[in-house]
């Protein structure tokens, strides 16, 4: 028998006949083993502090407080972290439980909270059938770091979402979480697709809900209701403080900024000279992983409803009236518009990152939506609709509240400076105001910034003759004409002629 492994079947049996009264002798022959091999298993086991010894592992440094003071808490409050309960320790046994012994704490508690911890949510992960549904969200981007020109693009990404083949669609927004974002995205991206699925998801949105109803059926916003209804869409919500229930785009943001924080590494500047010119970089990103989806968004498209003849509104309205200043107040933000305008009604598209102005149904101006953040309101004035109204009362000019607005750039403010300084009130006001004027009506605002510009480095002040001479309009000289007088009696020829003529 020597040289031979017992395997655990063996002891085993071995141990049931000796349960049953055989003698280690009797119970040996039977099992196959020999009496050696009987008189190793029959030997008591040392305890385990013993074979712990042996095998050089050290006893628990916790023995002693683990089940008197450890197991208490952790039972009062199962979600008390090792680290404190080990800094409870140090301040009531001092210099008896070092920081070194955390690893072992966090061990032993990470043990107790899988046998006797409370129950975790579970994730039941779902299957999402083609044309099912798709998916809506926003995610910060301000870890991107792009710039416009050097400035910082404060900036979220409506992210719209097929859960089936996982088509993307993002859009750069430049305010918070509005309906208008999400309208504009959301028929962006299915003018895109071809189609709509049967569902749309989303979280708790402000844009979408107003989270104060108690009820989920009244949470819905009108302009959410109704933007679903144009797209024969069935809108679904997680509940609310759920992301996970969102999981299927709330995990791909991850992915999806990693890529495009990849692509701006690639391309290797974040910074941008138009914001258009960002927006199409990030469409570009989402396009070429879209490309890798081919077949799956093939299939979904053919389990697609079709589109609706036209899109549904995706601007808030306001109506507004142009003061007698030309300006409008837009979402706490001042607009110069048209001095023809004074005195009427707008009504205003106001957009993500634009207003549409019309008056009636004609679209008469459109700005760069501004936001206001506590502080003095921001303002567009636009020196081009100010400065033709300005050029027949120029001396209001030095004390105009929006006067600095007028200067289209540092070169303009700084030649105002310099006539201010070195010709007198009146004729100062008039100088400015004239060269504005040559500047809207020549439509050279970038030659005549850098003619200005080329003086100020010579330390000559520009004046209004020279802007006059080589940027006024010239009118084609009037050809004068001198018609002379005709005598009666050429009249009287002509009668005569006329009465000849009649008669034959």
């Amino acid at each position: 028998m020597s040289g031979k492994i017992i395997t655990q079947k063996q002891k085993e049996f071995y141990m049931n006949l000796r349960n049953q009264g055989d003698t280690q002798e009797l119970a040996a022959a039977k099992t196959g083993i020999s009496e050696r091999s009987a008189k190793r298993i029959d030997k008591p086991k040392p305890d385990d502090f013993s074979n712990n010894q042996k095998k050089g592992i050290k006893k628990d440094p916790f023995e002693q407080v683990w089940l008197s003071d450890l197991v208490p808490l952790l039972e009062k409050e199962p979600t008390l972290q090792a680290i404190t309960l080990l800094d409870d320790l140090q301040e009531r046994f001092p210099e008896q439980y070092d920081i070194s012994l955390l690893r072992t704490l966090q061990r032993r508690v990470k043990e107790w909270k899988g046998i006797n911890g409370p129950e975790k949510e579970v994730m039941f992960r779902q299957n999402h059938p083609p044309g099912w549904q798709g998916l809506s969200d926003f995610t910060h981007c301000d870890s991107l770091e792009v710039t416009i020109r050097g400035i910082h693009l404060p900036h979220l990404i409506y992210r719209y979402y097929l859960a089936f083949s996982h088509w993307e669609y993002p859009l750069v927004v430049l305010g918070g979480e509005s309906f208008t974002a999400l309208s504009e995205g959301f028929q962006n991206a299915h003018a895109e697709l071809g189609g709509c699925p049967c569902t749309h998801r989303t979280d708790s949105l402000a844009a979408a809900y107003k989270n104060e109803e108690k009820s989920a059926e009244l949470d819905f916003t009108t302009a959410y209701e109704e933007l679903c209804a144009h797209y024969s869409i069935k809108p679904t919500r997680n509940n609310k403080g759920v992301k996970h229930e969102n999981g299927s785009v709330e995990t791909s943001h991850r992915h999806f900024k990693s890529r495009l924080n990849q692509a701006l590494m690639m391309r290797g500047s974040r910074d941008f000279d138009l914001l258009k010119d960002y927006r199409q970089f990030v469409q570009g990103v989402a396009t070429k992983q879209n490309a890798k989806r081919y077949k799956a968004i093939q299939e979904e498209k053919i389990h697609l409803q079709k589109l609706p003849n036209h899109r549904t509104r995706d601007f808030d309205l306001e109506t507004v009236r142009v003061n007698s200043s030309s300006i409008i107040l837009v979402r706490q933000a001042r607009y110069a518009v048209p001095s023809n305008l004074v005195g009427n009604l707008l009504k205003v598209h106001v957009y993500d990152d634009r207003l549409e102005c019309f008056l009636g149904s004609t679209l008469v101006v459109t700005f760069k939506r501004l936001r206001w953040n506590k502080g003095p309101r921001p303002r567009h004035i636009n020196y081009q609709f100010i400065i033709p109204s300005l050029a027949r009362k120029p001396q209001a000019f030095r004390n105009f509240v929006y006067r600095d607005d007028l200067f289209p750039s540092y070169a303009f403010q700084r030649t105002w400076e310099l006539l201010d300084d070195q010709l007198d009130d009146r004729t100062a006001c008039k100088e400015i105001v004239k060269i504005l004027k040559i500047t809207v009506d020549s439509g050279k605002e970038e030659e005549i910034s850098k003619y200005l510009e080329g003086l100020l480095l010579q330390h000559v002040t520009p004046r209004l003759e020279d802007i006059e001479k080589r940027f006024g309009i010239v009118h084609e000289k009037i050809i004068e004409i001198t018609i002379q007088p005709r005598e009666p009696s050429d009249y009287d020829a002509l009668l005569n002629v006329n009465e000849i003529a009649g008669t034959v």
